[in-house]
């Protein structure tokens, strides 16, 4: 599924090729303009090159006769019909070129500067002697454009009939493609473009990154939670209509949530004691009729030998009573761990050494795999974890049969601490795995079925827990602890 910042972010893509395509299209309109006003400028000076030569044709139709000799008034009366031909001509200049005289008229009348303009402009003069002898060997109109940055010339050169030889005429107008109308709205069109693009971009990075914050707080107050605490979390708002929708929802979601969890626990608590009552009971009832029969043998015999032996079968079972009550005790009442610094190797050594007669007499062998990266030291309650592997050991020691063997392992996991008791035994039964760490549960007649939720209640005083591993041999029980560096 794509997420909210990955449809943003193709929003804004899209918005930036729609921009990118509208700037292109305008950019070609504003093209198209500008040719169509060069068009416009070329139809210009060809008709005002055409009316210097109707207006040449006329004045030289009546000087029959008449020297053609040039001359300063020749030259005045030529630049009278140029000025008369351009007078409706806007921006239009020309005049009457001859290819061994050079120029023999020029005239801007529609010029709008403080006075008329009689020069003939020097910049663009090459281009004029050019023109009008391209004109005059070609005996044909020609039409010259230049295009500047921010202008096109448009110059046309036809030739003269007439007395004078070699005379031609050429009409020049400047189309300035950098101003005007059409170069106005593409500006303004390019203006708007930009403007909406970056406050678009702008917006979108806004909603962006104020999404990604208000997302990223809602994930960090759910990731902290307490370690072990279940409860769902009361998120604040975010100020956005959506998400605070969402976060009122998961709040009151969290608010049932907790209700039921309470009704559950409360429900678990009365279904533990009760298993735990009848466990107890049961386990108690067998103690007292073996004491009430030993008694009452004791009452109805008058040897009292057999009365001594009554007494001590008594005594035993005293003694069990006293031993079942004291595991109960201390399942029941969890004491803060005293955390100490301590070598887990050493201690593992420690608890192997305590067992390892037992194990021998069994014909079964007990030892320590290596721990890696040691000596490790962890903080931690040596008399409860050690306690907490005593029963492991001692479970797997009367389930494992002779020349098998156990191993006590450790290993550290990121900030875990993980100690293994593995054994080559029968495994544990599949009907009571489940149920395995519960109270008076157990796989053997002759036990209490308290040893295991011992070690249960001793791993999560720590802020651990214990478990049982799948494995394909024997039983494999994990005591995890937080990793604490001492």
């Amino acid at each position: 599924m794509r997420s909210l910042r990955t449809r943003l972010i193709a929003l804004w893509a899209m918005l930036a090729a729609s921009a990118f395509v509208t700037g292109f299209l305008l950019l070609q309109f504003y093209r198209q303009s500008a040719n169509v006003q060069v068009a416009q400028a070329e139809d210009t000076v060809v008709r005002a090159c055409r009316d210097i030569g109707d207006r040449y044709a006329f004045y030289v139709g009546g000087w029959r006769g008449r020297d053609a000799e040039i001359d300063e008034r020749l030259k005045g009366e030529l630049q009278d019909v140029v000025r008369a031909a351009l007078g409706r001509a806007a921006g239009v200049e020309g005049g009457i070129w001859q290819s061994a005289s050079g120029s023999l008229a020029y005239a801007f009348p529609t010029y709008e500067g403080t006075g008329p303009k009689t020069d003939l402009p020097a910049a663009e003069l090459p281009t004029i002697q050019r023109a009008n002898l391209d004109a005059l060997q070609s005996e044909r109109p020609v039409t010259v454009r230049q295009s500047g940055q921010s202008q096109v010339l448009v110059l046309h050169a036809c030739v003269l009939e007439g007395p004078l030889p070699e005379l031609t005429a050429w009409t020049m107008t400047r189309v300035f493609t950098g101003q005007g109308r059409a170069y106005n709205q593409f500006l303004a069109g390019l203006a708007v473009l930009a403007f909406t693009m970056l406050g678009s971009a702008a917006w979108l990075a806004r909603i962006l990154v104020g999404w990604s914050r208000k997302i990223a707080r809602l994930e960090t107050a759910l990731a902290a939670r307490e370690v072990g605490r279940a409860d769902f979390p009361a998120l604040a708002r975010t100020g956005e209509r959506e998400l605070d929708r969402l976060v009122d929802a998961l709040n009151t979601t969290g608010a049932h949530l907790k209700d039921e969890r309470q009704r559950a626990a409360a429900a678990e608590r009365l279904a533990a004691v009760g298993r735990l009552a009848a466990g107890l009971a049961h386990e108690i009832r067998n103690p007292i009729a073996a004491m009430r029969l030993k008694a009452e043998n004791a009452l109805s015999s008058a040897d009292e030998g057999r009365s001594k032996s009554a007494l001590r079968g008594i005594l035993d079972q005293v003694g069990r009573l006293d031993a079942l009550l004291r595991d109960l005790l201390t399942m029941t009442q969890r004491s803060q761990p005293k955390l100490v610094d301590a070598d887990v190797q050493t201690m593992l050594e420690q608890v192997v050494e305590a067992h390892a007669e037992l194990a021998a007499s069994k014909g079964i062998a007990l030892r320590v795999a290596a721990v890696e990266g040691s000596p490790m030291t962890a903080s931690l309650d040596v008399d409860h974890v050690r306690r907490g592997l005593d029963n492991l050991i001692l479970n797997a020691i009367q389930n494992t049969p002779a020349s098998g063997s156990i191993i006590l392992s450790a290993e550290r996991a990121n900030d875990r601490l993980s100690l293994r008791v593995c054994d080559t035994g029968p495994g544990v039964p599949e009907g009571i795995r489940e149920r395995l760490f519960e109270p008076f549960v157990t796989g053997r007649a002759d036990g209490t079925g308290l040893g295991l939720a011992i070690v249960r209640e001793i791993a999560r005083a720590h802020g651990g827990d214990a478990r049982l591993i799948a494995s394909l041999q024997g039983a494999v029980f994990e005591l995890e602890l937080p990793w604490q560096r001492s």
